[in-house]
């Protein structure tokens, strides 16, 4: 039965992204609800799906990397789901659910990889909560930003570009939103560290520090660009290279190390 949810919800989430796709190559971009609809429904079998897959036990969750990656995934898809409900989001959608549909097809290949299990009290919960929705808003924010990238260029370049460039919202409207959900993340991904630091036994221990190290210094380039918007005015590449720069440091932090101790040294982590 899991296995149909996660087939469904991939087919679901392609079905989404080609209607909103098709309604962008015909020149007519569709800024609706209709085309979002097969998108809600895979994200609730994609749930459905993650229920069978991380719950384990009576208390335990199995947070092994491919999990952890479709979570991601689904909680970030999910949110930009509901945002496209108040503003013309679609486009970054329809970039957004193929690659959400990408993780639960990696879980049906590999078989979600190495299981590892995790069992602790609800202060460990929490944490993990408040560091995956961290995870979520950034994962939009980057995306936001690697499309502000192509109609940033579009436009310097003198050309008006394709399609899709011109079916975006104004720069500026864009960059608004990119800061907000900066600023939105930032603020959740203090809270992942302050949890850590308050309920975790130690945030430095030998199979965690690369990850509370990398984490503390995205969130450190997260507060510079956020300081320099303020101050400075910081926007266009600027804005693009720091949220991309402390994106892949906070990648690395958590995928990356979860990688390396699952996949080859068969490490627990959270």
């Amino acid at each position: 039965m899991n296995t149909l949810f996660g087939s469904l919800a991939i087919l679901l989430y392609g079905a989404s992204a080609l209607w909103l796709a098709r309604g962008v190559f015909l020149g007519r971009p569709r800024h609706d609800a209709p085309p979002l609809l097969p998108g809600f429904a895979a994200v609730a079998l994609h749930a459905a799906y993650l229920k069978g897959s991380i719950c384990c036990g009576t208390d335990g969750l199995d947070l092994n990397l491919l999990n952890a990656l479709s979570l991601v995934a689904w909680l970030t898809a999910l949110l930009l789901l509901v945002s496209s409900l108040r503003r013309p989001l679609h486009n970054l959608v329809m970039v957004m659910l193929p690659i959400t549909a990408a993780t639960v097809l990696l879980e049906l290949v590999f078989g979600r990889g190495p299981s590892i299990e995790v069992s602790g009290g609800p202060e460990l919960k929490i944490h993990i909560l408040v560091s995956i929705l961290a995870y979520a808003l950034l994962t939009l924010a980057a995306l936001q930003a690697a499309v502000l990238a192509v109609q940033h260029n579009s436009l310097r370049s003198g050309h008006p570009g394709g399609r899709f460039v011109r079916a975006l919202p104004p720069l500026q409207a864009m960059e608004s939103l990119l800061f907000q959900l900066i600023g939105l993340g930032f603020v959740v991904l203090t809270g992942s560290l302050v949890t850590g630091f308050v309920y975790l036994e130690d945030m430095f221990a030998q199979h965690v520090a690369h990850k509370t190290v990398l984490s503390v210094v995205g969130w450190v380039v997260y507060a510079i660009l956020l300081l320099g918007r303020l101050r400075f005015g910081w926007r266009g590449r600027t804005a693009i290279r720091w949220t991309l720069g402390g994106f892949a440091i906070l990648l690395v932090a958590y995928f990356g190390t979860k990688l390396v101790l699952e996949w080859i040294l068969g490490v627990a982590t959270t």
